[in-house]
C-alpha cells in the first residue's frame, strides 16, 4: 500500500473519496515541517522585544476581553511584527512562527495563562493560517 510509483510519487489510496495517507510518510512530513519552524523560530526569539511581549500580555490577563478580541490583538501584535523583522521567508510563514514564539514568550512569561494562550493560538491559526498549513502538508 506504500509503495512507490514509477515517477518517485507515493501511491495515494482514497476511501469515501477522500485520499488516505500512510500515516509513516504524513508523521515524517510534519516533523520536517516542525524542524523548519523551530529553527524559524528561534532565529525570531531574540527579534522579539519584552515590550511587544508585555503588552499582548496585559490583554491576556485582561479577563473582560472576548475570545474574538484577544485574537485580534494576537494578529496586530503578529502583523506589527512582521513589518518590523526583516525576514527572508515568505510572509505567510513568518507570520505563523511568530505567533508561535509570542505564545511561548507569554507562556514563560506568565505560565498560568497557558490554556488561554494556547487556545487563542490555536484559534488564531486555524482562522488565518489553515490553507497555507494545507498547503505546506500537502507539498
Amino acid at each position: 500500500d506504500a509503495e512507490l510509483q514509477t515517477d518517485g510519487n507515493q501511491s495515494e489510496r482514497m476511501q469515501n473519496g477522500e485520499p488516505v495517507f500512510d500515516p509513516r510518510v504524513h508523521d515524517e512530513v510534519v516533523r520536517l515541517i516542525a524542524a523548519q519552524l523551530a529553527e524559524a523560530g528561534d532565529k525570531f526569539d531574540k527579534e522579539i522585544k519584552a515590550r511587544v511581549v508585555n503588552d499582548l500580555l496585559q490583554h491576556f490577563l485582561n479577563e473582560n476581553l472576548s475570545r474574538e478580541e484577544i485574537t485580534r490583538h494576537m494578529s496586530e501584535a503578529v502583523e506589527g511584527l512582521a513589518r518590523a523583522i526583516p525576514s527572508d521567508m515568505e510572509q505567510e510563514k513568518a507570520m505563523l512562527v511568530l505567533a508561535m514564539v509570542l505564545t511561548k514568550k507569554i507562556a514563560n512569561t506568565m505560565p498560568s495563562l497557558l490554556h488561554r494562550v494556547f487556545n487563542t493560538t490555536v484559534n488564531y491559526i486555524g482562522q488565518q493560517f489553515h490553507n497555507y498549513i494545507a498547503r505546506m502538508v500537502s507539498a
